[in-house]
């Protein structure tokens, strides 16, 4: 219990900081509210009326979305090989190549069939 005590005691830290930053926040800061502040915000473009089930999204935001999840997978196993590479030896380079090369043909596959352009 020793060995997380440190870890322990620095999310307390942060954990009180942010509390007390929200909370600091609301009480002293300024309250001068407005019909535009109220709205919500959609990058500059006015909102549009949505009908009441919530309306259909474009299958272009979950294809965004997953081949982002593919990338950040790729990266978090290319992390750990880079730090042991030189322990791998050949085997380790040409497992990661094939790994690469996997995920190189799934972004080729969705490149070729439109999927990065944003219409």
């Amino acid at each position: 219990m020793n060995a997380y005590a440190p870890i322990l005691v620095l999310g307390g830290l942060a954990a009180g900081f942010a509390i007390f930053s929200v909370v600091m926040a609301s009480l002293i800061g300024p309250k001068r509210y407005n019909r535009a502040k109220l709205e919500a915000y959609e990058c500059g473009i006015e909102p549009t009326p949505h009908p009441a089930g919530g309306g259909r999204f474009p299958i272009k935001y979950y294809l965004t979305a997953m081949l982002f999840i593919v990338f950040d997978i790729e990266i978090v196993f290319l992390y750990p090989w880079a730090v042991t590479f030189d322990s791998l030896g050949i085997f380790g380079l040409v497992e990661m190549l094939l790994f690469v090369l996997t995920v190189f043909v799934a972004y080729a596959y969705v490149w070729r069939r439109g999927g990065l352009e944003w219409d």
